[in-house]
């Protein structure tokens, strides 16, 4: 157990390198990788259920004792990222398919892996993951009404079947993971660690199938979605950083809210434009995956080597103490 302890977090901390050489490897050789296309659902909802094991009570406690900041990032992760990825989507005049691509995940809710980010930058923690609890939890009703909205002038929004298939991917399998955490904690304590290398395992294989189908389109519109999904994360750290500022919130919860906007669920993308779009249109939650994965470990690396005042506030209090004493 020790040993796959030590795999699953060699796995996390390289996430990035192996997510960008998994894209590159199926679209060199895309054929091996076609056939695993129909398990993208199944691994997404693989994903949610060891999110769903490793979830406690005390992650939703935030959004009752403190919930102005968590309110004030989840609206901002609702309305940042769609709008701006509709704005870039028409602005660079994105073809229909890869413009509600781009929107839908813009719309979909924060990432797992931010919370990882934000504690390496010296956020709040347990504000992230309050954030990322609940727009998932939000999940089956703000994305397809805010892509039903924005993206609905591009391509037919199903919102109705788009609910289904979020509480399916999502919300069963994070309640199923509540339950055997629940009834069959032992076990979940001793497995809890591996959770990590499967969910990395499985967002490999999603990135790999959904390269694979689009291998012919990489090269043709890889840049523009690149550089659309740039602008877009970079929209939604920078706006995300700000806006938290404007609602007066300390530098830990900006930094919070900053990696937690940027950073969306770019599995789900995947999966939702795959069943309800196109190959095409997930081609923008691939490059998410990858880019996501790069620039936030960057932004993290940045904040670690700086102090926030929360941090130096609490070191005058040290010293004042120990002259006290």
């Amino acid at each position: 157990m020790k040993v796959l302890e030590s795999i699953s977090s060699f796995a996390g901390r390289n996430f990035a390198i192996f997510v960008i050489a998994a894209a590159i490897i199926a679209y060199l050789v895309p054929d091996p990788f076609l056939p695993l296309g129909a398990f993208i659902t199944i691994l997404l909802g693989i994903v949610m259920f060891g999110m769903g094991l490793t979830l406690k009570p005390v992650d939703f406690k935030l959004v009752f004792t403190n919930p102005i900041p968590v309110i004030a990032g989840v609206l901002l992760q609702y309305t940042v990222m769609p709008l701006t990825a509709f704005a870039i989507a028409t602005l660079l005049q994105l073809p229909a398919e890869l413009a509600a691509g781009l929107v839908l995940l813009g719309c979909v809710p924060g990432g797992t892996a931010s919370n990882v980010m934000v504690y390496l930058a010296r956020g709040n923690v347990a504000l992230s993951v309050a954030m990322t609890s609940f727009s998932t939890l939000l999940a089956p009703i703000a994305t397809p009404a805010i892509l039903l909205l924005l993206a609905g002038q591009w391509l037919p929004v199903d919102a109705r079947s788009m609910f289904m298939s979020i509480v399916q991917v999502i919300i069963l399998p994070i309640a199923l993971g509540l339950l055997v955490q629940r009834f069959l904690p032992r076990l979940v304590q001793k497995s809890v660690a591996v959770v990590p290398l499967i969910s990395v395992i499985a967002i490999l294989i999603i990135v790999m199938a959904v390269t694979a189908a689009n291998a012919g389109n990489v090269a043709s519109a890889g840049f523009i979605v690149f550089i659309a999904v740039f602008l877009h994360n970079g929209a939604g750290l920078l706006f995300g950083y700000f806006l938290a500022k404007a609602f007066r919130l300390n530098e830990t919860d900006c930094r919070a809210i900053s990696l937690e906007v940027g950073m969306q669920n770019s599995g789900l993308g995947v999966a939702l434009a795959t069943a309800h779009f196109s190959p095409l249109a997930a081609l923008p939650s691939v490059w998410g995956a990858i880019w996501h994965n790069i620039s936030g470990p960057i932004l993290a690396t940045v904040w670690s080597k700086r102090s926030t005042n929360q941090t130096d506030n609490e070191t005058v209090a040290h010293v004042k103490n120990a002259v006290a004493k």
